[in-house]
């Protein structure tokens, strides 16, 4: 697909505010940035107010001829609107202003084909952009030559049937990429399953697209995987959409625990349904977590609509019921003493590492639930169930008696029930 580096990048930006919207001024400011990230210079801006868009222009007609002399009087030659328009409304507004018109779903799908790094990313960004492509193959084709009509296929014309075998070779791609993204899809659910059966719980960070979520976990991999972070590193930049690469990490902890953390593609208002769809595979890893991580930019003045932005994207995708955790990153920016804690959120800095232990003390509270402790009377030719226990349990004491060795310990509930008939005392309820 064309991308949009090639274009002379002066753009004029539109939008329609349908029904006075609440978010129609930050969605504005929000499509700024998004041209910005594919390096596009913005000249200028036109919006109107309206109660329903107009089906031939998208705007008013009236308005073609302000957009026309915005693009004139900043010699700008693309015209960006901020809503998804149909194959007709691009045929007539490039006809009318006589440059190049895209819409916000492409512009996304731009950032996000310049920025898949996997393959699986750059399967998912090609499959959403050919299934937008194809209901616009005939806006996308300026002169088509259709020399004569006639009904279904006797003397069609050259440039009909030259869109047939578009749209055929285009469908055919869609199918081919479809199967080697399910491959790649069902191998990552095998490794989820594999994570699941090994019993560790599974920490999800969400959030708006630049809240910080890849600097939290390089933050955590430093304090508590420091000899794994320069091989496992993730990609963290001041921009829309660093991250579309689902990443996990494994954090281990002092007493014998550890979590996985995962990272996955930020939000962004009207995110494009075909990538939604393309990437529901990726954000699958976000549903089946125990525990959400949702990461704000608190430095933001905007930051209350991208929690609400987020919250409705986990709604869409069917998301809904995960206990949340609120990471408000940045909070250095702001004039909040840092760490803190409230409820269920904290207050951190991820990138001068602030509040990351009590970030993760937070995590320990929700996710390790299921731990009791124990005393255990373990014979002396049962010595793998002591190394197991060594491993994987926190343990306090360990003695040595003429039946065996003793251990007091803090195991998970399946160990416990497990090894049952080592257990000499009564157990005590434990959840930290």
């Amino acid at each position: 697909m064309e991308q949009l580096q090639q274009l002379e990048q002066r753009a004029v930006l539109v939008g329609v505010n349908l029904n006075h919207q609440n978010d129609f001024e930050y969605s504005m400011e929000e499509l700024v940035n998004l041209a910005e990230a594919c390096d596009i210079e913005v000249v200028g801006s036109l919006t109107q107010n309206l109660l329903k868009v107009n089906p031939s222009h998208y705007i008013g007609t009236g308005k073609i001829q302000e957009v026309i002399a915005l693009l004139e009087a900043h010699e700008g030659n693309l015209v960006i609107f901020n809503d998804e328009l149909s194959p007709s409304q691009i045929r007539n507004l490039e006809k009318d202003l006589q440059c190049k018109v895209i819409d916000r779903t492409i512009l996304i799908l731009d950032i996000f084909a310049q920025r898949a790094k996997t393959r699986e990313a750059q399967l998912q960004v090609e499959v959403a952009q050919l299934k937008y492509m194809l209901p616009r193959l005939v806006g996308l084709r300026e002169s088509l030559g259709r020399q004569s009509g006639g009904v279904g296929t006797k003397n069609r014309g050259v440039g009909e049937t030259k869109l047939e075998l578009d749209r055929r070779r285009i469908e055919e791609k869609i199918n081919v990429l479809t199967k080697e993204l399910d491959l790649l899809v069902a191998h990552r659910q095998t490794q989820r399953k594999q994570r699941k059966k090994n019993d560790v719980p599974v920490v999800s960070l969400v959030g708006y697209t630049n809240a910080g979520k890849s600097t939290i976990m390089n933050a955590m991999m430093e304090v508590y995987n420091p000899s794994q972070l320069e091989e496992k590193q993730v990609f963290e930049k001041n921009m829309l959409f660093a991250t579309l690469e689902t990443s996990v990490r494994s954090i281990p902890l002092a007493d014998n625990k550890s979590f996985l953390l995962t990272d996955t593609v930020g939000f962004v208002s009207k995110l494009p349904h075909h990538l939604v769809k393309a990437f529901r595979s990726t954000l699958e890893e976000v549903a089946e977590a125990d525990l959400l991580i949702h990461v704000v930019d608190y430095s933001n003045p905007e930051y209350d609509r991208q929690i609400e932005i987020t919250n409705q994207t986990l709604k869409e995708i069917g998301i809904t019921d995960i206990p949340t955790l609120y990471a408000y990153n940045k909070s250095d920016l702001t004039q909040r003493q840092i760490p803190e804690i409230q409820g269920d959120t904290v207050y951190l800095a991820a990138k001068k590492r602030v509040g990351i232990t009590e970030l993760v003390g937070q995590i320990r509270e929700r996710v390790f639930k299921d731990y009791i402790k124990c005393d255990m009377l373990i014979p002396y030719d049962q010595g793998a169930v002591v190394s197991y226990f060594n491993e994987r349990a926190n343990i306090s004491s360990t003695s040595y008696e003429a039946e065996g060795t003793v251990l007091s310990m803090e195991c998970k509930l399946s160990d416990y029930g497990k090894y049952k008939q080592f257990v000499i005392t009564q157990p005590i309820d434990h959840s930290e």
